[in-house]
């Protein structure tokens, strides 16, 4: 059986996520579909609208045939890493191709920039590392020494578009993972990352979505954008839970962390750098709500997804030690599989290239008990009490 997979997070599963599902397959005329999937927080450094076994149901509902999670200290960090992760769990399951939705729409030109960059990787490095000095963002230094060195030709990938830097991301994953994986895209379509809803279309973000929802639009007023098992799946979790995740549900907890540590502990947690603790620490006293509170502490220099990204660290205890800790996913961690799923493990159980984790108690390493933790402080930030639902809970399967 041929795989190809697809990195995402789901947030929710909306028709976007449903075109890129099944365009993916067709154009690696695969018979399986691996999703690598973001657990309980973020790349943007948010907590998960649902919880990620909810998110698990919508896709394999909408027919993915295996779920992997993508461990915490990969889910929740800069483009480069979050690749790293994706790639190296598709590599391992044995994914012969990967395939991204991407403004460009056409491979070439990304592995045109690919090739230019690796001629050239140390006159990039170094314009990387003179543009941080000026005090620029890292995505912008990257963009900008990108720009000087293929000046105007029009014939490489343009990573100012948010899905063509993090396609180009996953192409270098493979690359220092020296992976015989083979990278496909698709045109992204309908609305872009930030972009509101809109009525008579069919194709709205996620982040779209959920700025309605939090605007007091129904689950069900958003019934165009999603298909009709995301929306069952999406009530389901709001009659058992009561509410959604955000950093407005979670701030009261954060704001706890973040004044119990103080700055001389703040600093400690991953992502946090260059004494912006003195600053979040001040904004989390003066600041009851979280908007307000970000707004204190985003910058030009500090985008709000990294100033999210060390609040997300922050919130789960999670360290400049322990991110240096580790080096590789050791582990599958299976949330989700169809039958067609089920068939290909059986299959391909010989030549996959780490082991498949069905239950929480088998996690027994560091990454595995950070991942048990995250869920836990994601449980808990939306008021529940029972935190022992990701041992209890087997992997999703719908045959």
């Amino acid at each position: 059986m041929k795989a190809t997979g697809i990195i995402v997070e789901y947030n929710p599963f909306h028709n976007g996520h449903l075109h890129h599902a099944e365009s993916s397959k067709e154009k690696a005329g695969a018979d399986v579909l691996v999703a690598v999937m973001s657990g309980q927080f973020l790349q943007r450094g948010e907590p998960a609208f649902a919880d990620k076994w909810t998110r698990t149901e919508m896709a394999l509902r909408a027919g993915i045939d295996l779920v992997i999670e993508l461990p915490y200290a990969y889910a929740t960090a800069q483009a480069s890493d979050f690749a790293k992760g994706g790639i190296a769990l598709l590599d391992a399951i044995g994914c012969e191709s990967f395939c991204f939705g991407s403004e460009q729409g056409e491979i070439e030109p990304f592995l045109r920039s690919h090739r230019l960059l690796d001629n050239r990787r140390e006159d990039y490095e170094r314009l990387i590392h003179e543009t941080i000095q000026t005090g620029v963002s890292y995505p912008m230094a990257l963009n900008k020494a990108y720009t000087e060195l293929t000046g105007s030709s029009n014939g490489f990938a343009d990573l100012t578009q948010p899905n063509n830097i993090l396609g180009f991301h996953y192409l270098e994953a493979a690359r220092k993972l020296n992976s015989p994986i083979k990278p496909l895209t698709i045109q992204r379509i309908g609305a872009n990352y930030h972009d509101p809803i809109h009525s008579g279309t069919e194709i709205a973000s996620a982040t779209g979505i959920r700025k309605a929802f939090f605007g007091n639009s129904s689950i069900e007023e958003l019934s165009a954008f999603m298909p009709e098992t995301s929306i069952l799946a999406l009530k389901n979790f709001q009659k058992e839970v009561g509410s959604f995740g955000s950093w407005d549900r979670f701030y009261p907890l954060l704001r706890y962390t973040i004044l119990r540590e103080r700055p001389e502990g703040i600093h400690r947690f991953a992502e946090v750098t260059e004494g912006i603790e003195n600053l979040i620490y001040e904004a989390a006293k003066k600041e009851e709500a979280f908007e307000k509170f970000i707004g204190r502490v985003k910058s030009k220099r500090f985008t709000r997804t990294r100033v999210q990204r060390m609040l997300t660290h922050i919130y789960t205890g999670f360290t400049w030690e322990k991110l240096h800790s580790f080096e590789s996913p050791g582990y599958l961690r299976l949330l989700g599989m169809s039958a067609t799923g089920r068939s290909y493990l059986n299959q391909q159980k010989k030549n996959i290239g780490l082991p498949i984790i069905s239950r929480a108690a088998s996690l027994d390493d560091s990454m595995g008990k950070l991942d048990i933790h995250a869920t836990s402080m994601y449980l808990l930030g939306l008021g529940q009490t029972a935190l022992k639902k990701e041992y209890t809970t087997p992997p999703l399967y719908f045959g």
